[in-house]
């Protein structure tokens, strides 16, 4: 099985447990690659969608381990029931969407001992909820695959773990920033282009348009005195 960089880089986080869910499961291929490891002993692979799950049924049983994964239908946690697992697998999804998961079922996600989370679009909203909500961050890291970055976040819910942060530190991770991050100056290098271009874009000479910019040419000083 021939995985992306970026999955590799999602499994080298999962620590070595009974179980594990992977949610919105992509074919399958985090759940197979944990159970044909021995880095879980079971895994579920659930999905809101049945196309995604037949996949992952198809190349479960081609790889001789279909009977340690449990494909679950529904989304989010709901295909979950309390301390089923250790660890829950959300990769893809937008941060606003991971966020709002998890707040549904906090109940589910409270028993966890770890919670792996790659947002596809959005991490900023993600950062921002995790650090202000009552978990602990274990890790944080960025990757880069197939011309694009990509955050993760490895936590764990823990009562009286809340950090208000200026918002620029919601767009960029203060723990990558403290740990010298390998990627971290590439990453902002990326964030004052693209905030660069948002200005070019913007012609009107409104109040609100001034404003707009006033406040994306702050954004770009402080994320250029990051990399000085």
């Amino acid at each position: 099985m021939d995985l992306s960089k970026r999955l590799n880089w999602i499994l080298e986080y999962v620590d070595k447990c009974n179980t594990v869910m992977d949610v919105g499961t992509d074919h399958g291929y985090i759940p197979i690659y944990l159970v044909k490891n021995k880095i879980v002993e079971k895994a579920i692979a659930s999905d809101i969608n049945k196309d995604p799950l037949q996949k992952a049924k198809i190349n479960a049983s081609l790889d001789g381990v279909i009977d340690k994964i449990d494909l679950r239908l529904g989304g989010g946690l709901s295909p979950l029931k309390k301390n089923e697992v250790q660890g829950v697998i959300i990769a893809g999804m937008g941060g606003n969407l991971i966020r709002d998961i998890l707040e549904k079922d906090i109940n589910k996600v409270r028993k966890l001992d770890y919670l792996i989370l790659q947002p596809a679009q959005n991490p900023e909203v993600l950062r921002e909820y995790l650090y202000n909500s009552n978990y602990e961050i274990l890790n944080e890291d960025l990757c880069f695959d197939e011309g694009q970055f990509y955050e993760l976040f490895k936590v764990k819910y823990k009562i009286g773990e809340n950090t208000k942060l200026d918002p620029i530190f919601y767009e960029i991770s203060p723990v990558m920033l403290k740990e010298n991050n390998k990627l971290i100056k590439e990453y902002i290098k990326s964030k004052i282009e693209k905030y660069n271009k948002i200005l070019s874009f913007i012609k009107e000479e409104t109040e609100t348009a001034k404003l707009r910019k006033e406040e994306i040419h702050t954004k770009i000083k402080m994320l250029e005195d990051f990399i000085r």
